[in-house]
């Protein structure tokens, strides 16, 4: 299957492709020609991706490219083999040969230059041999007292005399050799890719066109140099660098221009990090949130579970260092990079300018196709599970409705905050005692809390190991029969009741005080046991009476060694969720869609009958209309005159067209009730989607759940520096996530000294509020973190007001 449409058949020495179970191609084993046409024509069509095409027919996707590349240049006729064999002399791009007569003119060997440049050292030879270049010849030095004219016999040629050197041999290269370059070569930007140990033995071919993505990636870099907040770099400068580290004698740190040549070639996954002075960088304040996003091990999860991007200049590290710093600064969605300044986001990356909406999307869209987004959360899960500790003993789980206006047909929900059923998805979220997040569960488009709560508590049985946890919840998740499964699976239960419940005595409340996480709180209540499944299930009940006496709240745990306090302040706690859920919809746009798009969907799930829906309509109006004729019926009876029909057979007679109507009313809603239970009430819902004419689609699920997480990681950052800024800032309950913000907005000045990076902010609005940042600093200058993906270690102050 290439794609929900189009699938690739093999049998014997055919081939196939049948589109929508029509065959459009077909070839044999053999037919090369045939083969491509069919790649072309399926991406010229529009029916495959490229990189469907390639994983279908087992080859490359820079293949597929040269093929379409081939067929739009020549037709047919250049899709057939070409005659194998060199073709002539490999001409290197301008860039490439400006930096080999560079490094040439720095007397660096060819064969380092040719690994640098991925390309062997005969072309080195020969390509300079085009440009041009004449390597000045050393002269030989006349010792004291020997004639100048003559040479003894034995001695070593005279300049003149000796035979010219190859102008790529390292023997001749000097620093000298600068003055045979052009005048026009540029210098170029340090090299942040080590070099080989023995260059002499490497021998790299580049290839003849360069990765898709990597080129795509580059983009427009020849025109890095022209970037406004880039200093001019002086012709002379050296090459040698450190990673992550400005290069010396005034060199550009952030001229990445090599690093996209290489990304071009094929020799770069990534670019490291690389910093340099600067002054004034908007929102350096966000890289406060490093040591946090680092002890987090989003980064090292990332590198596990997605290893590499191949050859790009932004890698895995860089995407998701970019989504993140996005998520702090509050730029919401990747369509909003278009107000941001490249070059300013790219200082924090330590790059030369971010990556723009159109190659953020492709990465993301990338790294969604790996399907790898579950084992990304799940790892960062397990990471947070083992530094959370005894915030797991209990855990909230709360579900998420998230609406949609496509044009895309998805199932209805019911939105709580507006009361309505409208298409949307809904995502189970779990949070920790703190109100932190843990993961989230992707649920069924129709899934209530108690059907689905069984897969997330698999989930977190799979993260917690044996640890009994107390579950809290709210009424959407009541079902008896879930609680004794529950129980047995060694989860406490922790919900409001549900149903009819009697009312207790104002007598039997009590007033209870504690003091939980600091906070004193104080309740009315009351205790009693309830039995459910028939005495089977006995569970205690806390009952709470609200400040007016108007209003009673039951509580239902299998807690039995808690007190009524702390069981009613747990319950009471599960607002944070709803909390959690406004903030993040608020500040980082929870509900963004990251890709557009919809993905086939499990077809075989039991949905409600539309069938059944439409009876069910029937019968409420055939109802309606009943109640109308009994009403009617009924008045007529008590507007009867006794004294002239004094029985029911009288009266019958004379009301005989109502008590008609009557029955017709009655037939029809038994017709109707008949008619609903011949049909089944739920139905696959491929059945009810053909119904209508519809698919059964989803909006794209690991695109949405990478997002998700990210967005989640970088709010557990942010949670992380409100508690250190706590004992220094009183208002931090009411204020401490907005200075935060604001502090991850400030402005600062960018210096390196002894491996270190020093971040200057500019101080606050305020001197409390400078003071409580500067407290901040001092506490995660403690904790020696290094940059991601270098090695310098990050020192944070800021100006005194």
């Amino acid at each position: 299957h290439i794609n929900a449409q189009v699938q690739f058949l093999a049998e014997g020495e055919v081939r196939a492709v049948v589109v929508h179970g029509i065959p459009l191609f077909h070839f044999t084993c053999g037919d090369k020609a045939g083969e491509a046409l069919a790649m072309v024509m399926l991406i010229e069509e529009k029916l495959a991706t490229p990189t469907e095409v390639a994983a279908a027919f087992e080859c490359a996707r820079l293949t597929v490219y040269r093929r379409l590349d081939r067929y739009e240049s020549g037709g047919l006729e250049r899709l057939t083999r070409q005659k194998s064999g060199p073709k002539g002399g490999r001409i290197l791009r301008d860039a490439v040969a400006r930096r080999m007569l560079v490094l040439k003119g720095q007397g660096v060997a060819n064969a380092r230059i040719a690994a640098q440049l991925g390309v062997t050292e005969g072309g080195v030879r020969h390509a300079l041999v085009r440009c041009g270049y004449q390597a000045e010849r050393a002269e030989q030095q006349t010792l004291p007292g020997s004639d100048p004219v003559g040479e003894p016999k034995g001695s070593a040629p005279s300049s003149e005399s000796a035979p010219a050197e190859c102008p790529g041999s390292a023997e001749t290269s000097s620093d000298n050799d600068t003055k045979a370059l052009p005048s026009e070569v540029p210098a170029t930007a340090a090299v942040s890719t080590p070099l080989p140990a023995s260059p002499g033995a490497v021998e790299v071919a580049i290839p003849s066109q360069p990765p898709v993505d990597a080129m795509e990636d580059a983009g427009a870099w020849a025109d890095t140099n022209a970037d406004a907040d880039a200093a001019p770099v002086p012709a002379n400068a050296p090459v040698a660098a450190v990673q992550g580290r400005s290069t010396a004698d005034g060199a550009d740190p952030w001229d990445r221009t090599l690093d996209r040549v290489l990304a071009c070639a094929g020799l770069l996954q990534d670019a490291v990090p690389q910093f340099g002075p600067s002054e004034r960088v908007v929102g350096l304040g966000a890289l406060l949130a490093v040591p946090a996003l680092a002890a987090s091990g989003v980064f090292d999860a990332g590198a596990k579970v997605y290893g590499s991007l191949g050859a790009a200049f932004y890698g895995v590290r860089s995407v998701l260092m970019t989504m993140l710093l996005m998520a702090l600064l509050r730029v919401k969605r990747s369509e909003h990079l278009r107000h941001t300044s490249p070059s300013g986001l790219g200082r924090l990356l330590g790059l030369d300018r971010a990556p723009e909406v159109k190659t953020l999307r492709r990465k993301l869209a990338v790294l969604a196709g790996r399907g790898q987004s579950e084992a990304f959360l799940r790892e960062l899960a397990r990471r947070r599970v083992q530094a959370s500790g005894e915030a797991i003993g209990f855990l909230y789980v709360d579900g998420h409705v998230r609406v949609y206006n496509g044009k895309h047909h998805l199932p209805k929900v019911h939105v709580t905050r507006m009361r309505l059923s409208m298409p949307a998805t809904v995502d189970h979220w779990v949070c920790d005692r703190d109100g932190d997040p843990v993961f989230v569960v992707t649920a069924t488009p129709t899934g209530a809390l108690a059907r689905e709560l069984p897969e997330v508590l698999r989930e977190v049985r799979a993260l917690i190991g044996d640890r009994r946890v107390t579950v809290v919840f709210d009424r959407g998740g009541w079902s008896p029969k879930l609680f004794a499964k529950m129980l047995a699976q060694k989860f406490d239960v922790l919900t409001y009741r549900k149903g009819r419940i009697p009312k207790v005595r104002r007598s039997k409340f009590v007033e209870h005080a504690g003091e939980f996480d600091g906070r004193k709180v104080k309740y009315q209540l009351a205790e009693r046991v309830v039995r459910l499944l028939k005495g089977k299930l006995k569970l205690r009940e806390v009952v709470r009476l609200s400040e007016d006496g108007t209003h009673q709240t039951s509580i239902v745990t299998s807690r039995t060694d808690l007190s009524s306090v702390e069981v009613a302040y747990r319950m009471f706690e599960r607002w944070r969720q709803e909390n959690f859920f406004k903030y993040m919809n608020e500040e980082f746009d929870l509900d963004a869609i990251p890709i557009y798009g919809v993905e086939p969907a499990d077809g075989d799930r039991l949905v409600p009958n539309p069938a059944r829906k439409d009876i069910d309509r029937r019968i409420t109006e055939a109802r309606a209309e009943l109640a109308k004729q009994e009403r009617a019926y009924g008045a007529a009876a008590a507007d009867n005159a006794e004294d002239q029909r004094p029985t029911m057979r009288g009266f019958k007679i004379a009301n005989g067209a109502v008590g008609q109507a009557l029955r017709a009313a009655r037939q029809g809603v038994n017709a109707l009730r008949e008619q609903a239970h011949a049909l089944p009430a739920r139905v696959p819902a491929r059945d009810a989607a053909q119904a209508k004419g519809h698919e059964v689609v989803r909006l794209h699920t690991d695109a949405k759940r990478l997002t998700d997480t990210l967005k989640m990681v970088a709010y557990q950052a942010e949670t992380a520096l409100v508690r250190l800024i706590t004992p220094h800032y009183k208002r931090t309950t009411e204020e401490g996530r907005a200075l935060i913000a604001s502090a991850f907005r400030l402005t600062g000045d960018i210096a390196l000294a002894n491996d270190e990076l020093h971040i200057t902010l500019e101080p606050a609005a305020s001197p409390n509020r400078t003071r409580a940042i500067a407290s901040l600093c001092e506490n995660l200058n403690a904790t020696q973190t290094t940059y991601p993906g270098c090695h310098l270690r990050l020192r944070f102050a800021i100006r005194e007001a």
